[in-house]
């Protein structure tokens, strides 16, 4: 059976740094760069006919159609590729708008060789890449924002899968049996709990379930 490395697409209208990313990527070993997208329009027409990517390193100022927009429509109708935005803008709005918009994670272009590939390596792995700029953002953000807000920065951390282990440890079931029913090893859901744990400060299952019925992610009969 053919495996493939973690296939990987740029979005970007600067020709020189999707080249030079690329080349980078590249030089990482174990990832593969599919192809190459000027735009957001550019990247729909390419998807139609190429392999899908598991990551899209998606900028966010370009002309035609912008990272806002494509993020949106990635989420809508790519909702298994991960986004990672890579742009100049580091302003709280844009950070909170991408992550609301499905974005997985959030870098800057003046990230070094490195910490581009901790970010790839931590999208593959966990889901999410939250560098401890874009965290603090969002700290900052969020002690400012009114409750319903903190509960849209809540939620937009957590993946889908992050989600169904939420709903499941509101059952009965044990964590084996949890495991069971998402085909993941005991140990993987271990690496969900003690996640989610860090991602949403509670230290108990108990927790856990709370933060899901006051976010809305199950609700009570």
């Amino acid at each position: 059976m053919t495996t493939f490395n973690p296939g990987v697409v740029l979005v970007d209208d600067h020709v020189l740094l999707r080249n030079g990313l690329a080349s980078l990527i590249r030089g990482f070993g174990g990832f593969d760069v599919l192809f190459e997208a000027s735009d957001g329009k550019d990247l729909i027409r390419q998807l139609r006919i190429s392999r899908h990517p598991d990551i899209i390193l998606l900028d966010i100022g370009m002309p035609e159609m912008d990272g806002f927009e494509t993020a949106c429509y990635l989420r809508r109708c790519y909702p298994e590729i991960r986004i990672l935005a890579l742009t100049m803008s580091d302003t709280d709005s844009a950070i909170v708008r991408m992550l609301k918009n499905g974005a997985k994670g959030y870098i800057l272009k003046d990230i070094d060789a490195a910490g581009l590939k901790r970010a790839l390596d931590s999208v593959v792995e966990k889901g999410f890449y939250y560098s401890e700029m874009v965290t603090e953002k969002l700290i900052d953000t969020v002690s400012h924002r009114s409750e319903p807000e903190r509960r849209i920065r809540d939620l937009v951390l957590l993946n889908e899968r992050e989600l169904e282990f939420i709903r499941l440890v509101c059952t009965e079931w044990t964590y084996k049996e949890i495991a069971d029913r998402m085909y993941l090893s005991p140990r993987t859901i271990d690496g969900y709990r003690d996640t989610l744990f860090e991602k949403l400060n509670v230290k108990t299952r108990v927790g856990l379930a709370m933060f899901a019925v006051k976010n809305g992610i199950v609700t009570l009969d």
